[in-house]
C-alpha cells in the first residue's frame, strides 16, 4: 500500500471550510423553508424538480439521480409530500414499471409562495456575501467538480435513464 496523499494546510482549509460553510448555508436555508412552508430542503427540492419537469411529471429514478439520493430515501419524502397533497404518484403510461411524481396545484401554489423567501435566504446566506467575480468563480468551480464527480457517483445505467 502506498502512503496516502495527505492534504496540505491550504487544501485542508479548503476542505474544512467547504464542510462548515455548506452546513451553515443548509441550516440557514432549511430554517427559512421550515418557517415559511413547513418543508425540509429535500422536500422543497423535490417540489422544484417535479415542477421543472414538463408537464410537471418526473420519474422517481430520474429524480433520485438529479438529487443524488437513494430511491428509498426519496420515496419516504415523496410519501410525506403526497400525504400533504403537494405531489401524487402515477404509473408511467408508456412503461408500467416506472413510477412518476406529479406536482399538484397545491404543490405549485406552495412552491410559488415559498420561492421568494428561499431565493432571499440563498442570497443572504451566500450570493450577497460574495463579489460578482467570486460568484462567477464559485459557479465555475462547482460546474467543474460536478462534471468530473457525477459520472463517478451516479451509476451509468441511471444516467442513461435520466436523459
Amino acid at each position: 500500500m502506498s502512503e496516502p496523499r495527505w492534504l496540505n494546510e491550504t487544501q485542508m482549509r479548503a476542505w474544512t471550510g467547504f464542510l462548515e460553510t455548506s452546513g451553515l448555508i443548509q441550516r440557514h436555508v432549511e430554517r427559512q423553508l421550515r418557517e415559511d412552508a413547513g418543508l425540509t430542503m429535500i422536500q422543497y427540492e423535490i417540489l422544484h424538480w417535479a415542477n421543472e419537469a414538463a408537464p410537471q411529471r418526473r420519474c422517481i429514478t430520474e429524480l433520485a439521480d438529479l438529487m443524488i439520493t437513494s430511491r428509498s430515501g426519496l420515496s419516504y419524502q415523496v410519501a410525506q409530500l403526497e400525504k400533504a397533497g403537494l405531489l401524487r404518484r402515477e404509473t408511467d403510461a408508456s412503461d408500467e414499471r416506472r413510477a412518476m411524481v406529479v406536482i399538484t396545484e397545491d404543490g405549485r401554489r406552495l412552491l410559488a409562495k415559498t420561492t421568494p423567501g428561499h431565493v432571499a435566504a440563498v442570497r443572504d446566506g451566500l450570493i450577497d456575501l460574495l463579489t460578482g467575480e467570486q460568484v462567477a468563480q464559485l459557479a465555475d468551480i462547482m460546474d467543474d467538480v460536478r462534471t468530473r464527480l457525477r459520472p463517478r457517483v451516479v451509476p451509468a445505467a441511471s444516467r442513461r435513464k435520466a436523459t
